[in-house]
């Protein structure tokens, strides 16, 4: 269980990517009621240029400012930052960028990405970190690693002079695909006695089996009286992985750029709505599902409505796609609860997956 100013957060966890204050196509009210998300991640990146923390601070914070009354989690914006290759330069100092806006100038510090969070009232803020893409060679991913452990020294340092910050602040794990720099990453973090620890710099481009080793490398390394959190991932059959690798929060952006792509993830595999043969299908998506969007409409409505490129669609599939993603997470909390978590995840190794 994670506790939160906002509400407590049963773990493991997926949590919903609203990147902009919002999760694109869904709203708050979908969350809560239909979905019963209790917590989502916004994009510290994204909401500094715009409409900017000060902004948010002045009308109440990001909780007041979209609406929702639970949990909220912010990245540090050391992945968004990491995306501009050809906009910005990395020095001990911290990132200076290139706002992909307009232009303009402006740095990221440890010290100032914290404010910059605690300024949006986040329940759970992130350290400024480097992230290195793939393939990278074991020099580059070595100093990446230590800038980054540098980094969270100073976030914490700065974090723990303010008197009763609202928000825990987590390190992120770095060290590139090298199971080695992970632990020494791990090891020098865990000295900070954070309130939880994230693991970062996976879907960079590495095979996902890549992902899942230096996962299972990590992992152990880290408290297991605190939250453990992998960053990015994953694709629906993946999330059970990561659990029995003993993570308890993950994040990613694929049920709803899957969903507004057309791309839906059922019990029975994949389905790409565009096909020809779901044109006159009365089938909801996923009879074994519950959300609104298998209650009430068919496949034949939904293929109608991105065939003709009806915003309508996004909302009902990232609907079906987040209710997805989130009842496998229900399911598995129930199988660790009642001890049948190992049988049920060889049970689900074992199923076929069509792909329709």
């Amino acid at each position: 269980m994670l506790h939160t100013p906002h509400g407590d957060v049963e773990t493991p966890v997926f949590m919903p990517v609203g990147t902009q204050a919002t999760v694109k196509g869904v709203t708050q009210r979908d969350l809560i009621q239909d979905l019963d998300a209790a917590i989502v991640l916004a994009n510290t990146y994204h909401l500094f240029l715009r409409p900017g923390h000060e902004l948010i601070r002045q009308l109440g914070g990001l909780h007041r400012f979209m609406s929702w009354p639970r949990a909220i989690l912010t990245d540090s914006g050391g992945f968004q930052v990491f995306s501009l290759s050809h906009l910005r330069k990395v020095t001990d100092e911290g990132v200076r960028f290139q706002s992909h806006l307009d232009g303009d100038t402006h740095l990221f510090t440890p010290a100032s990405t914290v404010d910059v969070q605690l300024a949006l009232g986040s329940d759970i803020l992130m350290t400024l970190d480097e992230c290195i893409g793939y393939p990278a060679t074991y020099e580059a991913a070595r100093e990446a690693m230590e800038r980054t452990v540098r980094w969270a020294r100073a976030s914490f340092e700065h974090y723990r002079q303010i008197e009763q910050p609202a928000g825990a602040l987590f390190p992120i794990v770095q060290g590139g695909m090298h199971a080695g720099l992970r632990a020494a990453c791990a090891a020098k973090l865990v000295a900070l006695d954070a309130d939880g620890y994230a693991i970062g710099g996976l879907s960079v481009g590495e095979p996902r089996p890549v992902s899942m080793e230096i996962v299972e490398a990590a992992t152990p390394l880290l408290p297991r009286d605190r939250p453990r959190y992998v960053m990015g991932v994953g694709l629906p059959e993946e999330l059970p992985e990561y659990v029995a690798r003993g993570v308890d929060m993950m994040d990613c952006v694929l049920p709803s750029r899957n969903a507004r792509n057309g791309c839906l993830f059922t019990s029975q595999g994949r389905i790409v709505i565009k096909q020809a043969r779901y044109k006159d299908d009365a089938a909801p998506v996923d009879a074994a599902c519950g959300c609104y969007t298998c209650r009430n409409f068919s496949r034949a409505y939904l293929r109608h409505l991105f065939q003709a490129g009806e915003i309508l669609f996004a909302t009902l599939a990232t609907i079906h796609n987040l209710k997805h993603y989130l009842d496998r997470m229900r399911q598995i909390r129930h199988c660790i609860m009642i001890g049948t978590y190992s049988e049920w995840l060889d049970s689900v190794r074992s199923e076929p997956v069509q792909l329709e």
